[in-house]
C-alpha cells in the first residue's frame, strides 16, 4: 500500500490499537456527510457532552437521528438538571471541538460517568467519532462500553 493512499491513525485508533480492540476506521466525507456504503445512517451515534447539577460534566451517547432526553439522562445520573455544554466552553472541558467528541478519547483524560443509549447494545455494533472531524470508528458495542466504563440505559426521547 502507498503511503498516500494510506489512512493515518487517529489518536482513537492508537488508543484502541494498543488496548488490542478490534474496531474500523472509517472516513466519513465532513462536508456531504457521505458514508461508506457499509454504513447506515441509523448506526451512527453522536457524542453529546452535558452538565448535571449535582455531577457535572456527563456524556451522553445517541443515535445521530435521535434527540437526547435531558429529563432521563438526568434521572439515571443523579442529577436532577442536566444541560449541553455550551459550544464554546466544550473543547476546555472535554478536549475536543464539536464534530469530534468521541468516548474513548475523553475516557483517557476524563473520568465524566458515559451513558450509551440501549439501542446500542441491541445493534451489536456502533460508529462514533474518532476524534477529529470526518473520522470515526466501527466498534462492538458493549466491547466500547467495556473500555471505557460506561452504561446503557433508555435516555433517548
Amino acid at each position: 500500500m502507498s503511503k498516500k493512499s494510506r489512512i493515518k491513525k487517529t489518536l482513537v485508533d492508537q488508543i484502541l490499537d494498543k488496548a488490542g480492540i478490534d474496531h474500523d476506521s472509517l472516513v466519513v466525507n465532513a462536508k456531504t456527510g457521505q458514508l461508506p456504503e457499509d454504513i447506515k445512517r441509523e448506526d451512527i451515534f453522536k457524542t453529546l457532552a452535558l452538565i448535571g447539577d449535582k455531577t457535572g460534566p456527563i456524556i451522553g451517547i445517541i443515535p445521530i437521528s435521535e434527540h437526547l432526553s435531558e429529563k432521563k439522562l438526568a434521572k439515571i445520573s443523579g442529577n436532577k438538571k442536566v444541560h449541553m455544554i455550551p459550544q464554546k466552553d466544550l473543547q476546555k472541558t472535554t478536549g475536543y471541538v464539536h464534530g469530534a467528541n468521541n468516548p474513548v478519547g475523553i475516557r483517557q483524560k476524563h473520568n465524566f460517568p458515559i451513558i450509551i443509549d440501549e439501542i446500542a447494545l441491541e445493534k451489536g455494533s456502533m460508529v462514533v467519532s474518532g476524534g477529529e472531524i470526518g473520522r470515526s470508528i466501527r466498534i462492538d458495542s458493549q466491547t466500547l462500553a467495556d473500555f471505557v466504563q460506561a452504561t446503557f440505559a433508555d435516555i433517548k426521547e
